[in-house]
C-alpha cells in the first residue's frame, strides 16, 4: 500500500476549528470567507474532506455514501455538494465520531433519512453540546443547532463498545475503547481498505483537548490510545481529526506522550506544587519531535482535569 506522508502544519493545541466558526458567525456575511471545501483522495472510493471544522471522511459504498463527521454550523451544503462532484450515490449513514460543534453540526442540513450513529455517551453530549472548559460557553450555533432543527441530525442509533455497518468489501469497523477526549470517542476502520478515523482523541501531533465537560479523562487517555492502537494492526493509515494521514506507529508513540504528561502532573502533585507551577515547569519532551508547541491557556487546563481526575 502506498504510504502516506506525514508531513503537514500540525493545529495548535485550543486552536478550536468550532471557535474561528464561532467568529464567523458573528461577522456580516459579506465579511465572511468562501466555505470552501478540500478533497484528498485515499482510495479509489474513500475521500478526506478538509476545511470547516474536522476532517470529513467519505467512503463510497456499493449502496451509498457513508459520512464521517460533518463539520461547522453552515458547512452542510458546501460538505455535500462536495460529495456530489465525487458520486452521484445517495448519502445514506453519517457517523459522528464525538459531539464537539466542529464536527457534528453539519449534520442538520443532510437529508433527514440519513442514518445517524454515534457511541451511546456522544448521543447524550449533543443533546447538551457542552463546551470544553477553559473554551468559555458554547457558542449559540453550537449550542442550539439541533433544537433549532427540530432534533434533526441526531442520531438515530448508537453502540454501546462496538458496532459493525455494512458487510464484505463495505464493512466499517466501529469501535469505542475508553474516555480520552470525551467519554464517546468513536474509532472508525474502513476494513478492507485498512484506513482508521480516530477524530479529536488523535487530532495531531499536539496536546489533546481533554474535554472534562463531555466526560473526557487524562487519566484514562493514554491506556484508551493504547488499545486502540492495539486495536488497529491491520491498519495502514489513520485519518487524524484536524491533521494529515498518520500511522499507528504515530499512535502509538501519541498514546506514550499523553502517558508522559500524566506521569508529569502526578509527580508534580507528589512534590506539592499548584496546577500553575505544573503548568509552567512543563515542556514537550525532545523525543517528541515535530509536536506542536501548546497554548499555555490549554496546557492549564489539562493539568487541572488531570489533578481533579487523582485528587
Amino acid at each position: 500500500m502506498k504510504r502516506f506522508a506525514l508531513l503537514a502544519v500540525i493545529l495548535t493545541a485550543g486552536a478550536f476549528s468550532v471557535a474561528v466558526s464561532a467568529v464567523q458567525q458573528q461577522q456580516p456575511a459579506a465579511e465572511q470567507k468562501p466555505r470552501v471545501v478540500e478533497v484528498e483522495k485515499l482510495k479509489d472510493n474513500l475521500f478526506v474532506l478538509k476545511g470547516g471544522g474536522g476532517n470529513t471522511a467519505v467512503f463510497v459504498t456499493a449502496s451509498g455514501v457513508v459520512v464521517v463527521d460533518t463539520k461547522n454550523p453552515g458547512w452542510g451544503a458546501p460538505l455535500i455538494a462536495k460529495i456530489r462532484e465525487l458520486t452521484d450515490k445517495p448519502i445514506t449513514t453519517i457517523i459522528n465520531t464525538h459531539s464537539h460543534g466542529d464536527h457534528v453540526s453539519g449534520n442538520v442540513e443532510f437529508e433527514p433519512s440519513v442514518d445517524v450513529v454515534v457511541q451511546a455517551n456522544t448521543a447524550a453530549n449533543m443533546k447538551k453540546m457542552a463546551s470544553p472548559p477553559g473554551l468559555g460557553p458554547a457558542t449559540p450555533p453550537a449550542q442550539t443547532i439541533f433544537e433549532q432543527n427540530g432534533g434533526r441530525g441526531l442520531p438515530r442509533r448508537t453502540f454501546k463498545d462496538k458496532m459493525t455497518i455494512g458487510k464484505g468489501a463495505d464493512a466499517i469497523d466501529v469501535r469505542y475503547f475508553g474516555r480520552g477526549h470525551t467519554n464517546g470517542d468513536a474509532w472508525i476502520v474502513f476494513r478492507s481498505l485498512r484506513i482508521m478515523h480516530a477524530g479529536d482523541i488523535f487530532s495531531g501531533k499536539n496536546i489533546p483537548i481533554l474535554d472534562a465537560n463531555n466526560g473526557g479523562s487524562g487519566v484514562d487517555m493514554p491506556e484508551t490510545l493504547k488499545k486502540a492502537a492495539d486495536f488497529a494492526k491491520n491498519v495502514d493509515g489513520i485519518i487524524t481529526g484536524h491533521s494529515t494521514v498518520m500511522t499507528v506507529a504515530d499512535l502509538r508513540e501519541y498514546s506514550e506522550f499523553n502517558r508522559d504528561f500524566l506521569n508529569a502532573v502526578r509527580e508534580g502533585k507528589k512534590a506539592g506544587k499548584t496546577a500553575e507551577e505544573i503548568a509552567g515547569a512543563w515542556t514537550i519532551p525532545a523525543k517528541y519531535a515535530g509536536y506542536a508547541p501548546p497554548a499555555a491557556a490549554r496546557l492549564k487546563v489539562n493539568v487541572d482535569v488531570v489533578l481533579a481526575e487523582i485528587k
